[in-house]
């Protein structure tokens, strides 16, 4: 016996009601969902719906479908980072491996300066304050959607609320090190100028992607990963 569409919609219900709010992730569990109530009917065809349903949920365990979404969210996260390497490359050609040397040779001489790290610690300070307002604004922006019932995706979420929660992160424990180390960065030899240098030149690259080039691209990023994408959203 097959489900009929009510049945399929009141799995898609099911999932939400037990926290998976990605859609991909959704369809996923109610395609394993669907297939597996088919192949328990076959067996006990006097259950209902709803028994056939539960008896499948109960395989999934005491913590239902945490354990999927949490391997889902490592596999998108593979995928993201990937994204963003891409991306990142680019810096290292040309015209674009030019603005990277001038960003560096921008640390280098900066931190040459006498007391330069108060400039690079005021610096530090306005992303992070940039990076909390943008990840409010997103995650504003997101429980708006769950709650109109508009299909959102894992990558999707990521290119929004992830993105600002990695660079963040990194940059409050940068600031954090810092200031707790006193660090006199004149007073460093040029070996570790360079390399530092070269270390905040990365990152500087890798936040520019992850908060300006992805959501750019975030369209054709997201139907280049989901081909069903368009149509889901046209819906």
């Amino acid at each position: 016996m097959k489900l009929t569409e009510p049945q399929i919609d009141n799995l898609y219900k099911f999932t939400r009601q037990h926290y998976v709010y990605h859609y991909d992730v959704q369809t996923e569990l109610v395609d394993h969902l669907a297939n597996d109530i088919e192949q328990i009917w076959e067996e006990m065809p006097k259950l209902s719906f709803e028994e056939a349903r539960d008896k499948s949920f109960k395989k999934f365990g005491i913590f239902g479908f945490m354990d999927v979404i949490e391997a889902k969210q490592k596999q998108m996260n593979k995928r993201y980072w990937k994204i963003i390497l891409r991306f990142a490359k680019e810096w290292f050609t040309i015209p674009k491996v030019i603005t990277t040397i001038g960003i560096f040779l921008g640390f280098f001489l900066m931190f040459q300066i006498p007391y330069s790290e108060y400039i690079f610690f005021g610096t530090l300070l306005i992303l992070i304050i940039f990076e909390m307002i943008a990840v409010y604004k997103i995650r504003k922006e997101h429980k708006a959607k769950e709650k109109s019932d508009e299909k959102i995706f894992l990558l999707e979420a990521m290119i929004g609320t992830t993105k600002n929660g990695y660079t963040g992160f990194a940059m409050v424990n940068l600031f954090n090190f810092v200031n707790l180390t006193r660090f006199d960065f004149s007073g460093l030899s040029i070996y570790w100028l360079i390399l530092i240098s070269f270390t905040l030149t990365l990152l500087s690259i890798l936040f520019y992607v992850s908060n300006f080039v992805l959501p750019q691209k975030a369209e054709e990023l997201l139907q280049e990963t989901y081909p069903e994408y368009k149509m889901v959203k046209n819906l």
